[in-house]
């Protein structure tokens, strides 16, 4: 899908805060609130936007511990992947993988409530996928900042 200015900007402006009506992106976007509307419903449609979600305070619900994991697969087969990638995918304790070049395979960010629930979702890791030679484990000790938001460039070029 080609983007225009206008798209460019509303998804700079969404991806910090989601939750702006239509008549205030307007605003800042300088098109009508029905063509913002249009707009990103176009953008959602054809999958653009992926999806909405609420960025919680971890203070705020429990003070989860956040765990960043180097992990080496022992053999690269496809369909080993495969299962890997989809047990990854499916683990709501993984927040985010990354399938990475250099000494390993795949990078995680984790979160748990403590350093037994940490270990005993690595334990589970292993047991089920029986690919997996071996992970390396850092504690992040503080959260400095946290986000998804991919910059994208407002220019006009190429349109």
């Amino acid at each position: 899908m080609k983007l225009d200015r206008f798209d460019r900007q509303l998804l700079n402006r969404i991806q910090h805060d989601a939750d702006q009506t239509a008549e205030r992106l307007a605003e800042q976007v300088a098109l009508s609130p029905s063509a913002i509307q249009r707009r990103l419903r176009r953008l959602r449609e054809a999958g653009v936007i992926e999806r909405h979600a609420a960025v919680l305070d971890p203070r705020q619900v429990g003070k989860p511990t956040f765990f960043v994991v180097s992990l080496q697969v022992e053999r690269e087969r496809p369909e080993l992947l495969a299962q890997l990638r989809r047990w990854l995918a499916e683990c709501e304790q993984i927040q985010q993988a990354f399938y990475v070049t250099g000494e390993a395979d795949f990078v995680l960010v984790a979160t748990a409530p403590d350093t037994e629930a940490f270990d005993a979702l690595m334990l589970r890791l292993v047991a089920e996928n029986p690919n997996v030679r071996r992970f390396t484990t850092n504690v992040a000790l503080s959260l400095v900042k946290r986000g998804l938001a991919i910059p994208v460039d407002e220019d006009d070029a190429g349109d």
